[in-house]
């Protein structure tokens, strides 16, 4: 009898990882990329299509005075919108996934930062977002500035209609494993740009208005807005906007190093247009340097840095 009460014990009290759920995505996702690429084959088999591939290679007419090459800004900006990206998905990830938040900050309000209206009291979680959604911004604005004084625009605006039949022949080679011939040094292929595009002009607007909207100021003393842009719509599109970044990154750091890592790296990282390893060490440094501060933005570090600027309140759960 006593057996059988700890065996039923053991059921009730038993939580599956809320990671068993790759034990089954992966495959499917392996078996969908297979069907896709075997998909992508056959059609580029067919006269109609191959026509078509040599007719849009996948590189759209580029305006003359587009620049060639990588600036070494553009790659430090590159570098550092990484970092930061990846610490505003992951603060973020936890602010929707934390349900009952123990630890809560609130704004020293005083010196330059004095307020007429009391500071609005936010979970760490939320403060460590807000701090790197800052840090984020700031570097984005620096980029809008260098990205239009330089000319570099004109490198990931479309300014052609022959990007779209160029995107969609280059989505073809890239499922079929046929990378498309291009010189990322020189111009981005047609999804590249489009890519780019959606993710300097679209995504990340989308991401900064959503945010200002959910902010516990602009939110509580806003209330008029409402009616025209309801919170629960900002969730709902400050949460696809997470998943685009986190999709987009990984096809991104897929494609970086299965076509052609070194070159794409010194382009990217380095400013370089070589096979050197320059810009695979950097590479190697900076995330290095991510998974360091990673590990140890702990609970009793992050808490640290907080109270410089604001109270700590700790609630019994």
């Amino acid at each position: 009898m006593g057996a059988l009460r700890r065996s039923a014990f053991r059921l009730r009290t038993y939580q599956p990882s809320r990671w068993m759920w790759l034990a089954w995505i992966v495959p499917v996702l392996l078996v969908v990329a297979a069907i896709v690429v075997l998909a992508a084959n056959g059609m580029r088999a067919l006269p109609s299509v191959d026509d078509f591939t040599r007719s849009y290679p996948g590189v759209s007419t580029h305006p003359a005075a587009t620049p060639v090459g990588v600036p070494a800004w553009l790659a430090w900006q590159h570098g550092l919108n990484a970092f930061f990206i990846l610490f505003v998905i992951r603060t973020g990830w936890q602010v929707r996934t934390t349900k009952r938040p123990s630890i809560f900050w609130t704004r020293t309000n005083t010196g330059w930062l004095r307020t007429k209206n009391p500071p609005i009291r936010m979970t760490l979680d939320l403060w460590q977002h807000i701090v790197f959604d800052t840090l984020w911004l700031v570097n984005g604005i620096v980029f809008y500035v260098l990205l239009f004084a330089t000319g570099q625009w004109l490198k990931i605006v479309p300014t052609n209609w022959d990007v779209i039949p160029n995107a969609v022949s280059a989505s073809l080679q890239y499922a079929s494993l046929n990378w498309p011939t291009d010189n990322g040094w020189a111009h981005y292929n047609a999804l590249q740009l489009l890519s780019y595009f959606t993710v300097v002009f679209v995504a990340a607007p989308i991401a900064l208005v959503t945010g200002l909207r959910m902010s516990p100021g602009f939110s509580a003393r806003f209330r008029r807005l409402d009616r025209v842009f309801p919170l629960p719509v900002a969730r709902k599109l400050h949460f696809a906007v997470l998943v685009f970044f986190v999709a987009f990154i990984v096809v991104h750091v897929l494609l970086v190093l299965t076509t052609g890592a070194r070159a794409n790296l010194n382009h990217m990282y380095a400013a370089r247009n070589d096979d050197g390893w320059l810009g695979v060490w950097i590479f190697v440094g900076s995330i290095l340097l991510m998974a360091t501060i990673w590990i140890g933005a702990r609970p009793v570090v992050v808490r640290a840095i907080a109270a410089r600027g604001g109270r700590i309140i700790h609630r019994q759960r």
